[in-house]
């Protein structure tokens, strides 16, 4: 974690580096002093902001010791609600949570106090911390209009008579990354900057010296294994848990895998609105994952509310989303992707309401949506790292288009392999209404991707330990509802297609959807299923050689394809729901329609793969169905 000096600077050098350097992809955008300007004939929009109601370093660094207890500076002094907080035992759960105390404390000009003497001792004691001298707690920030903010973690020491003292906590993690047959990576972060080890299978790995942010990677484990894994952090800190390996590769060994997306705030108070995150969703979803032993879970898109043009507002909600899924990613990998309410930028409006323009953030390699992505997450990186060399690349010298890195990749468990893409890279929200401004659309898959895709398919297509293939990204191919005027569709208007400097590209979406399904379907027989979001409900369609997919006045050339292929949409992790849209080419194979929240869970044994749905908030089973 930086500093708020740090902070401070690095934002200042952002906005100086930025002045000078607006990327080439972009149009009609300047500055006048230290303001971005969008000008076109119609005149000129200034650059505005939303502000984040929180700084996380603020919160972190705010936290200090007092006799009896800790106090809080929140650095708002605006800020009135309330602080929930409760115990956490980490030795008596494999999941370990709060357990929220009966009183709350008063927010008061952005200051609270926590009486951990009074309110936490004796009956109230109940992770032992009197006896043990150190302790942990949960606190939970809401404001005066019951709007939650955010879910945190403090540890304290206690020596009688002198007193408490603020000690390191893991403030994320620790979660299991990366994990394969042979190795895994340990990624967490505490408060304040203190060397930890990790202890697993009688070996010990150290981390760098007193540092906030650790990553440990360690290699040499044994396929289809348990382990158990301690994280020692300061002098009192220690946290256990387990994770098991895959098999070997080819194995064909029964396993289960989840899917869903969609998780951006929800309605109906408290929980489901963790600022940015459904977060009560998230978490049931967590639970119903790890009562089923799943192996691992894909999670594509849509993670928080986003669309922020305020760093700290995004790393705030990616904090919320992180701790809603977290006592479970202590040993389940969590596989995520990015979908379009992961944008960050620049925005540019005249008076109320939604942007009249709004770009992804730049210098692209720190400020893109897509690093900030990375930087939050921990996951494979692949050797595609961007758009630039495009045939669309306005200048081959340099680096103009944003990374790819941790967000376009695949992996493999077992028989399975998982291509995750990204159909919101450089997605730039106002670019139907505004393509003078350049950038991509939402749901269109940029040629480098598309080439990264085929060669990746034709690898797997031809590993003989790869039984099965699923292809996920955030947006459907074939949208049912809201976004049947989006997505890899536009309505069935082909020209819908991204502007790089001011021009075209060749492709319209349409023309580069068939493209895509071109690759999983025609050059791929091993691809099952396309998993996507976006829209916020359950439902699987079909696609066979018979099943219309144009408007019947589809001019360009159409796609044959040789064989079916399912695509399976899940975006009922919590957004508010969509109905469903019947007016679609392809609504005859549609099936499983639902709106409740869901889990999808794939079974593969072997050559066969069965699915069930389930309602994660009220455990009912959906459907269920063979998919292979």
């Amino acid at each position: 974690m930086k500093s708020i000096l740090t902070g401070v600077l690095a934002l200042l050098a952002f906005n100086l580096y930025a002045q000078k350097d607006i990327p080439s992809i972009y149009s009609h955008l300047h500055y006048e002093g230290d303001r971005l300007v969008y000008e076109s004939k119609d005149g000129k929009i200034y650059e505005s902001h939303r502000p984040s109601p929180l700084i996380l370093d603020n919160v972190l660094y705010g936290i200090k010791a007092y006799n009896n207890g800790l106090s809080f500076d929140f650095g708002r002094d605006n800020l009135e609600g309330v602080l929930y907080y409760g115990l956490i035992r980490y030795d008596e759960a494999q999941h370990p949570v709060p357990v929220w105390y009966k009183r709350t404390s008063q927010i008061h000009k952005g200051k609270a106090k926590i009486n951990i003497l009074k309110r936490l001792s004796g009956k109230y004691d109940m992770s032992g911390w009197e006896e043990k001298g150190y302790g942990t707690l949960g606190y939970r920030i809401v404001d005066h209009n019951g709007q939650f903010l955010y879910d945190g973690i403090v540890s304290f020491s206690y020596t009688p008579g002198q007193g408490f003292e603020k000690i390191p906590a893991i403030i994320e993690g620790p979660t299991v990354n990366l994990l394969n047959y042979r190795g895994v990576t340990i990624h967490y972060k505490t408060d304040m900057p203190v060397k930890t080890r990790v202890l697993l299978d009688g070996q010990e790995f150290a981390g760098q010296s007193e540092v906030v942010e650790h990553e440990i990677t360690i290699n040499g484990l044994l396929a289809d294994k348990d382990y158990e894994y301690t994280v020692t952090y300061g002098a009192h800190g220690s946290q256990t848990y387990r994770f098991h390996t895959p098999p070997l590769p080819g194995s064909r060994k029964p396993f289960v895998f989840a899917y869903a997306s969609d998780s951006r705030s929800g309605k109906g108070g408290g929980e489901h609105d963790m600022y940015g995150v459904n977060f009560y969703t998230m978490r049931r979803i967590g639970a119903l994952a790890s009562s089923k032993n799943t192996a691992f879970v894909q999670f594509t898109g849509d993670l928080v509310n986003g669309y922020s043009t305020d760093l700290d507002e995004l790393q705030l909600e990616y904090a919320n989303w992180k701790r809603s899924i977290e006592p479970f990613a202590h040993s389940m990998p969590i596989m995520v992707a990015m979908g379009n309410h992961e944008v960050f930028g620049h925005a540019f409006k005249n008076g109320k309401g939604w942007w009249d323009v709004f770009v992804p953030g730049f210098p692209f390699d720190t400020q893109s949506p897509s690093a900030i992505f990375a930087d939050n997450f921990v996951m494979p990186v692949s050797d595609l790292t961007s758009e630039d060399g495009a045939s669309y690349d306005p200048d081959a010298g340099k680096t103009d288009f944003p990374p790819y890195r941790e967000t376009v990749y695949y992996y493999t468990y077992d028989n399975v392999a998982v291509i995750v893409l990204n159909s919101n890279y450089l997605y730039t929200p106002t670019l139907d209404e505004k393509p003078d401004t350049g950038g991509n659309l939402h749901g269109y898959i940029m040629d480098n991707q598309l080439q990264w895709l085929k060669k990746t398919l034709n690898k797997l297509e031809t590993d003989p330990n790869i039984d099965h293939i699923f292809v996920t990204q955030h947006t459907p191919a074939f949208p049912n509802s809201a976004h049947v005027e989006d997505d890899m569709y536009y309505g069935g208007n082909n020209k819908f297609r991204p502007y790089i400097a001011g021009k075209p590209v060749d492709k319209g979406i349409i023309e580069r959807r068939d493209q895509y399904l071109n690759l999983l379907v025609n050059q791929s027989s091993k691809v099952v299923a396309i998993l996507t979001g976006d829209e916020h409900n359950y439902n699987k369609t079909l696609i066979t050689p018979d099943t219309p997919i144009y408007p019947e006045d589809y001019l360009p050339a159409r796609i044959r394809l040789n064989r079916s292929i399912w695509q399976i949409n899940n975006g009922s992790a919590g957004a508010p729901y969509y109905a469903r849209n019947k007016k679609t080419p392809w609504a005859e194979a549609v099936s499983g329609f639902s709106t409740q929240t869901a889990l999808v869970f794939f079974h593969v044994n072997g050559g066969h793969i069965h699915v069930k749905v389930y309602n994660p908030d009220t455990l009912e089973l959906i459907e269920e169905y063979d998919l292979k």
